[in-house]
């Protein structure tokens, strides 16, 4: 038995002829930052779907602290431990970004009724805390609509931080930030995660974001892991560079 934090055993799933995973088998241990890499297509995203109960393998098994997660549902899994940043942010943009915060707290300790007034939610401070954690206390009163991408994704991690977990599963963490941002961007989340103690998967296209943050990289190839390893060694295979880096 592994102990790992998450352990994916033999999932495979396929969309008609479509082959997304097969075979998969990956381990992610606690503490780390592991960057998921590959093709458009090669079943990143579909890995971090069935892991959050999005999609139930046809074979294989995911476990999570020695439990066996693999035909939960996605709420369950969530409250459990572990929690999902999309590429798009998940924000209720009627809201401000305080009040998304408060709807997060609120629905983690199972106490949110359509009757409850955002003002009696007692996580009030604690919800403070983690916007300041990633930079964004001076913006907790404004529309979340309103707020720019990197703000945006910035706020979605302070929101799933909220939910208490043990492991964030991110998809493309800075998709769609300028560049000149972007890694601002993610040394507030790297940091925000490693003062919360949680444990992060990332999809990313970017390679010198792999580089930077990643501890280890799991490099995917049409639903199958081709390499796994330090990112200095995976990057610097000929495989990996002819089939996903390029060049």
């Amino acid at each position: 038995m592994s102990n790992a934090l998450l352990s994916a055993r033999d999932l495979s799933i396929r969309f008609g002829g479509v082959v997304a995973a097969s075979n998969i088998s990956l381990d992610v241990h606690e503490g780390e930052n592991l960057a998921i890499i590959g093709p458009n297509g090669a079943g990143k995203t579909t890995f971090l779907n069935i892991c959050t109960g999005w999609l139930r393998p046809a074979l294989g098994s995911v476990s999570f602290m020695g439990r066996d997660i693999t035909a939960h549902a996605p709420r369950d899994i969530t409250r459990l431990g572990i929690a999902r940043a999309f590429q798009i942010p998940q924000l209720f943009t009627e809201h401000t970004v305080l009040e998304n915060m408060l709807l997060a707290a609120a629905a983690h300790a199972g106490r949110w009724t359509p009757f409850r007034t955002l003002e009696s939610i007692p996580e009030r401070a604690a919800m403070m805390d983690l916007l300041a954690l990633v930079g964004c206390a001076d913006i907790a009163h404004e529309n979340a609509l309103h707020l720019p991408e990197g703000q945006r994704k910035l706020v979605d991690i302070a929101i799933a931080l909220a939910l208490q977990p043990k492991l964030l599963l991110m998809d493309e963490p800075t998709a769609g930030v300028a560049s000149s941002e972007k890694f601002g961007i993610m040394d507030m989340i790297v940091a925000a995660l490693k003062q919360r103690g949680v444990t992060s998967v990332f999809v990313e296209h970017d390679m010198d974001m792999v580089t930077r943050y990643a501890n280890r990289v799991a490099v995917w190839t049409t639903g199958a892991i081709l390499r796994e390893g330090a990112p200095k060694d995976v990057l610097a295979d000929p495989e990996v560079i002819r089939t996903v880096i390029g060049g």
